[in-house]
């Protein structure tokens, strides 16, 4: 069969298409030329202005879109510009919703100024609106569409009475606080764990952004962290707003506020991303073809990076130290048993993972091995622990050779090496001793003492553990305690090998765990 095939669309008449944004492009004219007429860039910092700013521009855009505007040399700047238009007015709204909103989100104090580094982006943004606007009328002037523009209604200032509505309506009841609140806690803090912008936040030197920006933020994964706070919104407002717990628990209006004013910082970075993506630095694109940018990549990135980005971050570990502490207000306490690290007990990347994992919760948990307890959140504490660990080999070790009778009652000196070998390799046929060398080195020297040759084997033997050339498998546990959502992190880790294998090789975690990669 032949594939059916679509016949190519017919090309337009010029002077049917220069008609047609002659009267659909009339109103997006009309407002630059209004702009370009006003004596200051204040009415760009007013939302009705703003909207109907956005609203022309996207209709303006999908209509020469749909007539491969983009892709035509007498047209594309003119889209191009269009297009502009659109993001930095739809950037611009959103500064202005979290200027108006402000002063109801709640946030925690921060020691920058949020509000003027919001009014000194508003400024920049609206620069590049009246640099985008000067220049969509000087090509309009070449395509020869006319400007004539016809009255403008009047975007004075806007006229805000003071106070809100009253709040009346009943509140909804939710049968488990507690498991409300912690969900919502704990998605917050393994969002903020994946979106790693705390990292930027804590960075002091100068960045050099046009090779910094592109290694960390790209549109695709700004795009998808904003994608992510905003169904976090969604989540909030399906399960606390307008509930008992809500009104009750002053916390969680706060971190609503947070969660919001990061969303929008996002949507904000995500633009500024990808204006200088498609526009600034596309690669393999003749940008020859187009207007010049609309604003300088420095600055831009600059933007995007001290502001969009940082407050980001800022607001961000402002909510984790609020969620941990709202987890440990709603924290349910509860216990579990776990073995040990099957390769070296709590090294380095167990000790590391663990301790991670309880700083991520802000939780208290503690570690009991026989009876000492320990600071799971300490790297440190639980390394200490190894000492009881490596006794607990060594006795394991001991009980199995005199319950295997793996020591002949004739053994002279000079035969003890092969001793430990043989032993050794016996074990390791069971499955109860791990080689990590082959062939097994033994030490070169012997102490001379009165042990007794039993004694002597058992030393060289835990000589061998110390030094890493075998391990010895034990059924050791630990307990520990704390908060149960933490817990059940802490056993998901230990069933996952505590991210290694058996001979100390880095695994891959479970995707719920995976906030301890980064």
């Amino acid at each position: 069969m032949t594939p059916s095939t679509t016949a190519a669309p017919s090309k337009i008449k010029t002077m049917d298409f220069v008609n047609l944004i002659i009267k659909r492009g009339e109103p997006l004219i009309n407002m630059a030329a209004y702009l370009s007429q006003q004596k200051s860039s204040n009415v760009l910092l007013r939302r009705p202005f703003l909207g109907e700013l956005l609203s022309q521009s996207g209709q303006l855009e999908e209509l020469l879109d749909a007539y491969n505007a983009r892709n035509n040399r007498q047209w594309c700047s003119f889209r191009s510009l269009t297009a502009a238009i659109k993001l930095f007015a739809d950037v611009g709204y959103e500064l202005l919703h979290i200027q108006h909103t402000l002063p109801n989100y709640k946030l925690l104090p921060i020691e920058q100024d949020f509000n003027k580094a919001t009014n000194d982006t508003l400024q920049f943004v609206a620069g590049v609106l009246l640099t985008a606007c000067n220049r969509i009328l000087d090509e309009a002037r070449k395509l020869k569409l006319p400007l004539c523009p016809k009255e403008c209604r009047d975007f004075g200032c806007e006229q805000l009475p003071a106070g809100r509505l009253p709040h009346d309506r009943r509140a909804r009841k939710i049968a488990n606080v507690g498991e409300t609140v912690t969900m919502l806690a704990t998605a917050f803090l393994n969002l903020a764990a994946e979106s790693n912008l705390n990292a930027f936040a804590e960075k002091n030197q100068p960045i050099d952004y046009k090779s910094y920006v592109p290694a960390s933020f790209t549109e695709e994964n700004l795009r998808s962290l904003e994608l992510r706070f905003h169904n976090l919104q969604s989540l909030y407002d399906t399960y606390v707003s307008e509930t008992e717990t809500e009104l009750l628990d002053t916390d969680l209006p706060v971190l609503r506020g947070h969660i919001s004013v990061v969303f929008h910082l996002l949507r904000t970075a995500t633009a500024f991303v990808h204006y200088y993506e498609r526009h600034v630095s596309c690669p393999g694109e003749d940008l020859s073809q187009g207007p010049k940018p609309l604003v300088d990549c420095e600055n831009l990135l600059a933007i995007l990076t001290n502001y969009s980005i940082t407050y980001s971050s800022c607001y961000i570990l402002s909510a984790q130290r609020l969620c941990q502490a709202m987890l440990k207000k709603y924290a349910e306490l509860g216990k579990i048993k776990v073995p040990v690290p099957r390769y070296r007990g709590f090294h380095v990347r167990p000790s590391t993972l663990i301790a991670k994992l309880v700083h991520h919760y802000g939780s208290d948990v503690k570690m009991k091995l026989e009876d000492e307890l320990y600071d799971a959140s300490s790297p440190l504490e639980l390394f200490r622990a190894n000492e009881k660990i490596n006794a607990g080999k060594r006795r394991s070790l001991a009980e199995e050779i005199v319950k295997q009778e793996l020591v002949r009652e004739k053994i002279c000196h000079k035969d003890i090496k092969a001793a430990v070998r043989r032993i050794v390799l016996k074990l390791a046929e069971q499955g109860k001793v791990i080689l990590y060398e082959q062939p097994l080195q033994l030490p070169v020297q012997m102490d001379e003492t009165d042990a007794t040759i039993i004694e002597k084997i058992t030393d060289m033997i835990a000589q061998l553990l110390a030094i890493g050339k075998i391990d010895i498998v034990t059924n050791l546990e630990v307990t520990f305690t704390g908060d149960k959502r933490v817990l059940a992190d802490v056993k998901l880790l230990a069933e996952s090998g505590y991210g290694e294998d058996n001979y100390g090789n880095n695994i891959s975690l479970p995707q719920q765990l995976e906030y301890l990669r980064r």
